[in-house]
């Protein structure tokens, strides 16, 4: 026996520990154990292998996406978060798989406890999924309880404002309820909405149950417009709920604005008859029409004829272009117009009187013109045209407006009036009687200058070889007024005379013209 000499006398050979367990043969069953327990989420299967690290990514992944998750919101779990986190169990279920086909496991000894370990641990995960749908209907109900809130806030506080300013609001609020309807049908908060339109109806229709009908007309309107927005079968009765209140607030705002005159009536008479042609309110129109006529007719009496004379033209106008559906309604809304206009004709000359007393000597001209050029059989005729010729004069001597002419004619004093002048002119006087006529130009006559008619001596219409034309009239005693005026171009002024007519004298009046040249 021989010994090698790098061996020491009493010394032994130690061999090397291994680096891991020894690798156990192939085992598909503690391969399906390993992959199953790792889908827990929990990483258990590498835990059971004893790889630390693994289990810590896979708690680390748990956990993060419990913190994404939690607390249960609305919209879930964002998808990436979701997709990444069942990669990543895919890959530790496939990875645990091949690392326990030959990796003993440290407990539970037999790969079949470890299955059975496995599919119980899996309710984890689905328990946990189902926990977190009932957390997030629970949240979505109570986001959806709070939209509901907050649309019910907004009526109620548009309720406090004109609706005008409320508009928006009311259309958003609208629109909250049918998105609750359409996009959560079997929540609670859109279980709720019916009830909830009852009270938008009752809010944005306040005014009609105020009585303030004019202000409940655009309200009433715009919730004819909301079965376009909901839906017919949505609504129900709501759907037809404005239109009663919609053609009574019509009526009742026209019957208002006809009777101080407003222009608004005829509008709303209008669109009711338009829109509700066979309601209650609308059969009431023609009457209404009718009876403000009539009132308005007594009118052309009173204290202010030519404010009654106005609105019974206006009404004869605007009666014209209401719309009549029924039967009947178009031709008694004519027959009112017709009356009005034929009112507002004979009442043009107690408007005429009335301007005439009031000093308004410009109007009343106008007024009886209007009243003799329309009504040409009418009683008063004669004396208007008398008043329309006392009212020119007035306009230049005021002091012939006074008094009120009448018919009379004719007198026993002589007057003649001749034209000097180159122009043809038109004679008016007032007095005791009043008249017009007029005289033709004097064709070898001019105009004087203002600087001769001043000078002593200034007699028109003396020139013995001049025919002047002229005619003579018969006047009563007293005071009249004689205005000529030339028939014949624009800025001349016409001239004056008062006339103080006594018993046994011949007068004469003379027209000629004058001018500022020398």
């Amino acid at each position: 026996m021989s010994w090698d000499h790098n061996d020491m006398p009493g010394t032994f050979a130690v061999p090397p520990m291994p680096t891991a367990p020894p690798r156990a043969p192939a085992d598909a069953s503690r391969a399906v154990a390993a992959a199953l327990l790792n889908l827990s989420g929990l990483g258990l299967g590498y835990a059971l292998m004893r790889r630390w690290g693994l289990t810590a990514v896979c708690w680390v992944a748990t956990a993060v996406l419990l913190l994404v998750a939690l607390p249960a919101d609305p919209d879930g779990v964002p998808g990436t978060a979701v997709v990444l986190y069942l990669v990543l169990l895919g890959l530790a279920g496939v990875h645990g798989a091949i690392l326990g086909l030959r990796t003993r496991l440290v407990r539970p000894s037999r790969a079949w406890l470890a299955i059975v370990l496995g599919v119980v641990l899996l309710a984890v995960p689905a328990g946990g999924v189902a926990l977190y749908g009932d957390a997030r209907d629970r949240a979505t109900e109570a986001m959806l309880m709070d939209r509901l809130e907050r649309a019910d806030k907004l009526v109620r506080a548009s309720g406090q404002q004109s609706f005008t300013t409320a508009e928006s609001d009311y259309r958003r609020a609208l629109a909250a309820y049918r998105g609750l309807r359409s996009d959560h049908p079997g929540s609670k908060a859109a279980d709720r909405v019916p009830d909830r339109l009852k009270t938008f109806y009752a809010t944005v229709g306040s005014p009609y149950a105020q009585k303030n009908y004019c202000d409940a007309i655009a309200p009433l309107k715009y919730l004819r417009t909301v079965p376009g927005a909901m839906g017919k079968r949505e609504l129900g009765a709501l759907s037809t709920w404005p239109d009663d209140r919609l053609a009574t607030s019509l009526y009742e705002c026209a019957s208002q604005a006809l009777g101080h005159g407003d222009a608004d009536w005829t509008t709303h008479f209008g669109d009711l008859l338009s829109t509700f042609p066979r309601s209650a309110p609308a059969g009431k129109v023609e009457p209404a029409v009718s009876a403000e006529v009539d009132r308005t007719v007594k009118q052309v009496g009173g204290s202010d004829p030519c404010a009654a004379v106005e609105h019974l033209r206006s009404l004869g106008t605007q009666v014209t272009a209401l719309p009549g559906e029924q039967a009947g309604v178009a031709e008694a809304l004519g027959k009112d117009a017709d009356r009005a206009a034929a009112n507002a004709d004979s009442g043009t000359y107690d408007c005429g009187v009335r301007q005439y007393k009031d000093g308004r000597f410009a109007e009343a001209v106008t007024s009886m013109n209007e009243f003799v050029k329309n009504d040409q059989h009418a009683r008063n005729r004669a004396r208007a045209q008398k008043i329309a010729i006392a009212a020119e004069i007035a306009q230049t001597v005021p002091a012939a407006g006074r008094r009120l002419p009448t018919t009379a004619s004719g007198g026993s004093i002589a007057v003649t009036v001749k034209n000097d002048s180159p122009d043809d002119i038109t004679v008016m006087y007032t007095g005791p009687v009043t008249g017009s006529f007029s005289l033709k130009a004097c064709g070898s006559c001019t105009t004087y200058s203002l600087t001769s008619t001043l000078l002593a001596g200034f007699t028109p219409c003396h020139d013995s070889g001049k025919n002047y034309p002229r005619r003579t009239i018969r006047l009563p005693v007293g005071t009249t007024y004689f205005v000529h005026k030339s028939r014949t171009g624009t800025g001349k002024s016409p001239a004056s005379d008062t006339a103080k007519l006594r018993p046994g004298y011949i007068y004469t009046e003379c027209a000629y013209m004058t001018s500022l040249g020398y």
